[in-house]
């Protein structure tokens, strides 16, 4: 999320997000998020440009609401696109606030095949034993875990070992912010399944997505 505001130019999403939880915007400022990413998987099928997938982070006041399932569901057929190319992210620390709420949620929202995936995995301390229960299908490697690794033995570890129960929970494992061919390797080696982060490319807008894809053959022709 970014504020292009007349005066303060671009206003970043760790003043924004704030901001808006203490005037009370935060909900519908989280749907608006959730159905201009559906509205823009149907934009670029209608481009040609054919995304699998897109991940949309739900604020920690979303996914405990009673209504998010309802929402997210009504988002999805108002905008036509399938469920199974919708992928939810919840951090790690939302995981145990109001945890039976949050289960409940996850359990219906995976009902019509939306993908759901913790993010920042492995930056926290909450409880695996709790974490079994959850329906969920990715774990998303946090970027800390990968910034040193082949540099730092320790962090070597971790990481291999977070992999390791990722994949023993039957979990498809995403390791974010890589950045260097070392690191890449590496996780390859460890069996992580995908891997992101500038190595491949930087953040960008729709349309420069659509440019480089077109530039590579990527857009399926009308």
């Amino acid at each position: 999320m970014r504020w292009t505001h007349p005066t303060l130019g671009q206003v970043s999403p760790g003043r924004l997000i704030p901001l808006a939880e203490e005037i009370g915007l935060i909900s519908g400022l989280g749907a608006w998020v959730l159905e201009q990413a559906c509205l823009q998987v149907a934009a670029w099928d209608a481009r040609g440009l054919i995304v699998p997938r897109v991940a949309v982070n739900l604020l920690v006041q979303q996914i405990e609401r009673a209504d998010i399932v309802d929402e997210v569901v009504s988002i999805l057929r108002r905008t036509g696109v399938e469920p199974d190319r919708l992928e939810l992210e919840i951090t790690e620390s939302m995981l145990m606030r109001n945890a039976e709420q949050v289960l409940d949620n996850l359990v219906k929202l995976r009902k019509p095949g939306i993908t759901l995936a913790v993010d920042d995995f492995g930056s926290g301390f909450s409880s695996l034993a709790y974490r079994k229960r959850l329906p969920i299908h990715r774990l998303k490697l946090d970027k800390a875990l990968v910034d040193n690794l082949t540099i730092n033995p320790r962090d070597d570890a971790i990481a291999r070992a977070v992999i390791a129960v990722g994949r023993g929970l039957g979990l498809f494992v995403l390791a974010e912010g890589v950045e260097t061919e070392d690191q890449a390797r590496f996780l390859h080696a460890e069996g992580c399944d995908e891997i992101q982060g500038y190595l491949y490319a930087r953040p960008m807008a729709a349309s420069d997505l659509v440019a480089a894809s077109s530039a590579r053959g990527w857009i399926w022709p009308q």
